[in-house]
């Protein structure tokens, strides 16, 4: 395989400012993917609203002679946007999360090998701006009223496929620059994005969501358009790193070489791509898969449900109900803990505050360290014998698998909620202890 070195790359590098560089980059380039995905939760409450208030005015109206107008009045009342002000709404809504994480796990197993194969930068950069695209088709849906359940789910399905650009792309790049020494730290910091992005997410979509809903999607896909150019701009996959006597050598050659200059140095050695299967026998990889498959169903099933829950149990507006679902986020920020503890509450209550900032620290604490420190250290796993052109592959067969947890947990909920929430808790509980008895597996290996 050969590699084009152009004199502008030659000077010998300073690695310390191209890993800050690379560390905040891929941090807002994540942050954006999951600012963009955090409003189909927030706006839930608003595609179909708590009529019950208005179901028992009308009922006394209707019993009422003597208003017949207030009968009238509270009849008219929209109680959502069609097609999901209907009784199915819960079914409708989790078909809708079902369709974005399917399509999403299908496509992970499919980017990390695409990724091992094409230029970071540019595969990077068109996911994002294809998930601008239809983040913002989405919110169009109101603008142009649009109530067709098929345009909804064809736009969540496109959205889900060209996701999956991002993850193992970002992680390659933050595994490049950083080894095995401080990655659990490094990574465990670098992570947060995710529960950033899901703040900034709610802000921006609680902000419109009462007035025009649409823009709670319009905006954040233009941010992560912007941020999609920014990464072709400035995102550095890898410096080759020349030692001076290496670099002298290379500049002579260009020098002396006016008609071309461009050097291509051939390496024999370099390993190929690791195939699917060659990164299932990795140790590790199947048990971590499974654990990070409980966990994130559980974390996905807070992300796309929680706004709602809150809205629906104890009657609060969208907005209210997004800025109190952040705190979940931002327990997940700070939370480093385990599984085994994981309680969570039945119902609103006093104590709802806290228990969202534990449950974020004990849900997304695992996660976190499953998808970035864990796939790191797996990808570069010393049964690879120096093959380091795995880790794409191995980042997408663990994240993937997660998300079929991801696209399973929605749906249940939405398929169980309507029985109750709390069965909805109990279907939570079960996963995380699923989670607990897999996760024991992989400190055999």
């Amino acid at each position: 395989m050969s590699s084009l070195i152009s004199q502008s790359c030659l000077p010998v590098c300073s690695p310390f400012r191209y890993r800050a560089l690379t560390f905040i980059l891929t941090f807002l380039l994540y942050t954006s993917f999951h600012l963009s995905r955090k409003p189909i939760s927030i706006v839930k409450s608003e595609l179909h609203k708590n009529c019950s208030a208005v179901s028992e005015a009308a009922i006394i109206a209707s019993s009422s002679s003597q208003q017949p107008s207030l009968l009238s009045l509270h009849t008219d009342v929209d109680c959502g946007w069609k097609p999901f002000d209907k009784s199915n709404y819960k079914q409708l809504l989790g078909a809708m999360d079902y369709s974005f994480l399917c399509a999403y796990a299908i496509g992970m197993y499919l980017s990390g090998i695409i990724g091992e194969r094409l230029p970071i930068r540019l595969y990077l950069t068109v996911g994002m701006l294809a998930s601008g695209v239809f983040t913002c088709l989405f919110g169009l849906g109101y603008i142009y009223n649009i109530h067709n359940l098929s345009f909804y789910i064809f736009v969540q399905v496109a959205n889900g496929l060209v996701q999956t650009a991002g993850w193992p792309s970002v992680v390659t790049c933050i595994g490049n620059w950083f080894g095995k020494g401080r990655r659990g730290l490094i990574m465990g910091l670098w992570n947060s994005h995710t529960s950033v992005g899901n703040i900034l997410g709610s802000l921006i979509a609680g902000y419109w969501v009462s007035s025009n809903w649409g823009m709670s999607f319009i905006v954040p896909g233009l941010i992560i358009i912007i941020m999609g150019v920014v990464c072709f701009l400035f995102l550095i996959e890898r410096v080759s790193c020349f030692s001076k006597r290496t670099h002298s050598l290379l500049k002579e050659c260009l020098l002396s070489n006016e008609m071309n200059p461009v050097v291509v140095v051939k390496s024999e050695s370099e390993p190929s791509a690791i195939s699917f299967m060659g990164a299932l026998r990795i140790p590790g990889v199947v048990e971590f898969s499974l654990c990070l498959l409980f966990a994130k169903l559980v974390s996905y099933t807070f992300l796309f449900w929680l706004p709602l829950y809150i809205t629906k149990a104890a009657h609060l507006d969208a907005k209210k109900a997004g800025d109190l679902s952040t705190l979940f986020d931002v327990g997940g920020i700070v939370g480093m803990c385990c599984l085994c503890v994981l309680v969570c509450p039945s119902g609103p209550s006093a104590s709802l505050f806290r228990m969202l900032l534990v449950c974020g620290g004990l849900v997304n604490g695992p996660y976190a360290l499953i998808t970035t420190a864990v796939s790191a250290d797996l990808g570069t796993h010393k049964s690879l014998k120096g093959n380091a052109r795995a880790l794409s592959t191995v980042t997408a067969i663990i994240d993937g698998t997660g998300s079929v947890g991801a696209a399973l947990g929605p749906l249940l909920a939405g398929l169980l909620s309507a029985g109750g929430w709390d069965q909805v808790f109990y279907m939570l509980m079960t996963a995380d202890f699923l989670a607990l008895l897999v996760r024991p597996l992989t400190c055999i290996i």
